[in-house]
């Protein structure tokens, strides 16, 4: 071989071999484009799995949220009205007592004695009155006989007049006994719960002490004192002119429905300082779930909001133009939709536009998917209406 021909063939080979990893780039080029340039929909990846639930329209109550403190409606002290030894207390610490049951007994003989001395001088005085009026009754015979004088007439009259009165007083001051008798006997001056006992049975009582012998709190019954942003006043206040506005309770993480009530009033000012107004419910509370001093969560029914559609609340996903899920079509393939939301309550979302009654959305699995994947429905169901509301 001559060296022309060497060199040529060198020269082939030479380019052979830069041009092969072009060539297999090209190839690599062609397998990737060929498959990515199909949806995913239409690829081989298995379906994924997820949960969905229908759009389905139905009456939602709308609800304003804030938090409260319950408070006993009634809360009396109970203390003594006389001063002398605790003899009996007849109540138990934590006991449900009744209007006029009674509670404890103040040694009462000191005031017996002083109602039974009363009660003599009341009769004392009446003898009395009796003989004056019998002499004045003489005097009178004896007078229209010119037997007694005018002066002596008068006197007895005085005498008979001032007996009626001090009879009167007699009287008075045995009802003023009475009374402090009366006193000896403590009963409850309302329904409710008593609290921790305060004195023991054998100490000295005065009415100037203190603390009282014991407290006593009416749960049933029972308020709530609430507060709402100052912007919420004019919601509250058309709620009210269309009738009685139901209020829910709840402990303070929302999980536990405490018992429903109505609400009572608005205060009669904004508090300025935390722009917020005070709302006071009134709950029956006949469970007693509610407890004077427990910190609640309130949720007023503003309005109804009537044949709305409503969806899961696990269904949204959040993106940068707010709220949006992701619909699956008869193809069980997926497309997000951008929707607007109104209150979001009990797992419940409201949709104001976006999705129609019968759309199936996506409530589990969704950090799965994107747009045009392909899903296998593992459960389908309706946005069944939760039992509670809340916000």
């Amino acid at each position: 071989m001559s060296k022309p021909q060497l060199s040529e063939r060198r020269s082939r080979v030479g380019l052979m071999v830069m041009l092969a990893p072009a060539v297999a780039a090209g190839v690599f080029a062609i397998r990737y484009f060929a498959d990515h340039d199909h949806p995913l929909s239409a690829r081989t990846a298995p379906p994924v799995p997820v949960d969905t639930a229908v759009a389905v329209r139905r009456n939602v109550p709308v609800y304003l949220t804030g938090i409260g403190t319950v408070q006993a409606l009634n809360t009396v002290t109970i203390r003594t009205q006389v001063q002398g030894q605790l003899e009996k207390v007849l109540f138990t610490e934590g006991q449900t007592v009744k209007k006029g049951d009674l509670l404890a007994v103040v040694d009462p003989r000191p005031f017996q004695a002083t109602l039974d001395q009363a009660v003599a001088k009341i009769q004392e005085d009446k003898a009395d009155l009796a003989n004056a009026k019998v002499v004045l009754s003489r005097d009178e015979n004896l007078a229209n006989q010119d037997y007694a004088t005018q002066q002596a007439l008068d006197n007895q009259r005085s005498l008979v007049a001032e007996l009626e009165a001090q009879i009167a007083q007699d009287v008075a001051a045995k009802e003023a006994a009475a009374v402090q008798l009366s006193y000896t006997q403590i009963t409850a001056p309302l329904t409710g719960r008593t609290g921790i006992r305060l004195v023991d049975a054998g100490n000295i009582v005065h009415p100037t002490d203190t603390t009282g012998l014991v407290v006593i709190t009416q749960t049933q019954p029972i308020s709530v004192i609430s507060t709402l942003p100052e912007d919420d006043l004019e919601n509250v206040r058309q709620a009210l002119r269309q009738g009685p506005v139901t209020v829910t309770a709840f402990t303070r993480d929302g999980t536990v429905n405490l018992g429903s009530g109505t609400l009572s009033l608005i205060d009669n000012e904004i508090d300025q300082a935390s722009g917020t107004m005070r709302l006071k419910s009134t709950f029956p509370n006949s469970e007693e779930k509610l407890w004077p001093g427990q910190y609640v969560e309130v949720r007023l029914e503003q309005k109804l909001v009537e044949n709305t559609v409503t969806i899961p609340a696990a269904a949204l996903q959040r993106g940068q133009q707010g709220f949006f899920v992701y619909v699956v079509n008869a193809d069980d393939v997926v497309e997000p939709r951008n929707i607007k939301t109104g209150q979001i309550a009990s797992g419940t979302a409201i949709v104001e536009s976006g999705l129609s009654p019968g759309d199936r959305v996506v409530t589990s699995g969704s950090y799965q998917l994107d747009a045009g994947v392909k899903v296998k429905v593992e459960a389908a169901n309706a946005a069944n209406p939760t039992s509670a509301p809340g916000q």
